[in-house]
């Protein structure tokens, strides 16, 4: 029986290298995923998903892990993003809804949605750090897959500019958090805008700190947010040509994630 060549990986090729040898291998529309928001504990969870052209079309200058990029650097990426991507798509889960459902649930949930909204069909995803069921395609979890694939970085942009430009609305909306600033992380501002306010409806009531300033952390995760805290309608962004921004609702319930996932924090340059 004869085995099919090995994919070699060329660590010449960079943030490139992963998509490039599954090209090779046939591959030619490879999606990364990935999300922001996932460690905040106010405002929305947002995911993304992009598919980047072949060949040299597809590489971006400066391109990198969202995180590491400055705030203005992130939106000029964005820019080459949306111009230059086959399909993107963005999907945004409120606080709501991270409450009612679980953050690994909503946060799988919404980069199945992505991966479903894109309107090039892809032939193999990438997503960052773990998996994602419910695909018909072959995938593969990459352990700090933003900094190691194009595509996953890409997404990972999409995600971080929409949620941090919704944080900067709702800091308008909701004036003495300082949610443009710290865009719903847990930091020692916040956390003394917390105890001098009480939580907002954007806050995510199924989060220690803000239970436990609220006086619900004796509650379970999913029953903490009071019935006034919650918003009337459902956020959603619309969407540039070629790409697709949704919301994340009205799928059926899963079995909750894992305690402690609401400690979560995600490090890197704000």
């Amino acid at each position: 029986m004869l085995t099919p060549p090995r994919t070699v990986v060329r660590r010449e090729a960079g943030l490139y290298a992963l998509e490039r040898a599954l090209q090779r291998r046939g591959f030619r529309y490879v999606a990364g995923a990935d999300e922001a928001g996932r460690g905040a504990c106010a405002g929305p969870l947002v995911a993304a998903a992009a598919v980047l052209p072949e060949g040299r079309r597809g590489e971006i200058d400066g391109l990198a892990d969202s995180k590491l990029l400055t705030p203005a650097s992130r939106e000029r990426v964005y820019d080459e993003v949306v111009a230059r991507a086959l399909a993107y798509a963005v999907v945004v889960i409120p606080a709501e809804e991270v409450d009612a459902r679980g953050l690994h649930v909503c946060n799988l949930a919404a980069m199945r949605r992505a991966l479903a909204l894109l309107t090039v069909r892809p032939e193999y995803v990438l997503t960052d750090g773990f998996g994602v069921d419910g695909l018909d395609v072959p995938g593969l979890a990459v352990w700090k897959g933003d900094r190691v694939a194009a595509c996953v970085a890409a997404a990972s942009v999409l995600a971080k500019v929409t949620r941090d430009r919704i944080m900067v609305d709702l800091d308008a909306a909701h004036p003495g958090y300082g949610f443009a600033e710290h865009k719903g992380y847990i930091t020692a501002e916040h956390t003394a805008a917390l105890r001098a306010h009480g939580p907002c409806r954007e806050h995510r009531f199924s989060y220690v700190n803000v239970a436990t300033l609220s006086g619900l952390d004796g509650r379970p995760p999913r029953s903490r947010r009071p019935v006034e805290a919650t918003r009337d309608e459902p956020m959603e962004r619309s969407g540039s040509a070629g790409g697709t921004v949704g919301v994340a609702l009205g799928e059926q319930p899963r079995p909750p994630a894992p305690v402690g996932e609401d400690v979560v924090m995600e490090g890197g340059v704000r």
